[in-house]
């Protein structure tokens, strides 16, 4: 499928040619590398999507030959660019870079929410990239809960993005995290595999249900005393709230936590200690790039009061990013 004019991010047309059948979505989708299908969709839904001159539903089949039209409206990015702080950057080339996450920053607002975010970061320091993605993601490739601190991947070009988004929906990617539990589980090392839904009484919270979506977080217990465990964590799967509401179902809840937590454990200036450590996935350019985010102090203080220091000089100290020619093992 050839592009005749245009780039998605300046407001003029995109005049394409379909080289296959299959829904509209779907070809564009494959025709655009740098926009994603959810974009195409939108833009579909909004009437700016033309096959044969006519404006068309997402679920039209298209035929090879058939000729498609794409009238993108200007981009305004609904994010305040105005950012009085900074994040530390840990690696950065020109496709992806990736971020220490503190506490208490959203990686993105709600539509309409111009608070502080990683995104707005994002827009306000690199505003000539920002305009080329989606108003509503500028960036984002993958989320971690406000609360929870560490290490977070930001593409710099629609086309990484894309390409790291399917890493993580193909489970191309290996994830750990660092968790202070309450109390200790009852195995060393184990895999939770339970299904996670929203919670039927609650929209803001999550739960395991049986008929939710399979969830896989497989832990490793790493020490502590009879109060509190530390433990290496690796979600398999990507659900929101995941490592938090599968621990609470073995009964070792993260540290902290308001939502999940032992409510007699929970201290009400604090935050859920939970780490995302270490990430290894594809990179857009080749090769297996390997990063981590050095825990932060409150995580620090906590692995050393049930008496591992050892290992909390280890994780606030990690290793620099390594990225290697073969692909993620």
């Amino acid at each position: 499928m050839d592009d005749a004019a245009g780039t998605a991010a300046d407001g003029r047309p995109r005049e394409l040619v379909a080289d296959r059948a299959g829904r509209v979505d779907a070809v564009l989708a494959h025709a655009l590398p740098g926009v994603s299908r959810a974009r195409v969709q939108r833009l579909i839904a909004g009437g700016h999507v033309f096959v044969n001159g006519e404006a068309v539903r997402k679920s039209i089949q298209v035929e090879p030959g058939d000729a498609l039209l794409v009238v993108e409206p200007e981009r305004e990015l609904a994010i305040a660019a105005d950012v009085d702080f900074d994040l530390p950057i840990l690696y950065e080339d020109d496709a992806l870079l990736a971020v220490n996450k503190p506490a208490g920053l959203a990686v993105h607002g709600a539509p309409g929410d111009v608070g502080p975010s990683v995104a707005g970061w994002f827009v306000a320091r690199y505003p000539a990239l920002a305009v080329r993605f989606d108003a509503e993601r500028p960036g984002v490739v993958h989320r971690l809960d406000k609360d929870t601190t560490g290490l977070l991947l930001l593409a710099k070009t629609p086309e990484a993005q894309t390409a790291l988004g399917r890493s993580f929906e193909a489970r191309e990617t290996n994830k750990t995290y660092l968790a202070v539990v309450d109390g200790a589980p009852a195995k060393e090392r184990a895999i939770i595999d339970a299904a996670i839904a929203r919670h039927p009484g609650d929209r803001t919270r999550m739960a395991v249900a049986k008929h939710g979506r399979a969830s896989r977080t497989g832990y490793e217990l790493l020490g502590g005393d009879r109060d509190q465990s530390l433990l290496l964590v690796h979600p398999e799967t990507g659900r929101t709230h995941q490592i938090r509401v599968h621990l609470a179902a073995i009964h070792c809840p993260v540290a902290r936590d308001r939502v999940y937590g032992r409510r007699t454990a929970v201290d009400p200036g604090g935050r859920q200690l939970l780490h995302a450590y270490r990430l290894s996935l594809p990179h857009p350019g080749g090769g297996t790039l390997t990063l981590t985010a050095s825990i932060p102090g409150d995580m620090e203080a906590a692995i050393r009061a049930i008496g591992l220091d050892s290992l909390a000089s280890e994780y606030a100290a990690p290793a620099p990013p390594e990225r290697c020619p073969g692909p993620l093992e």
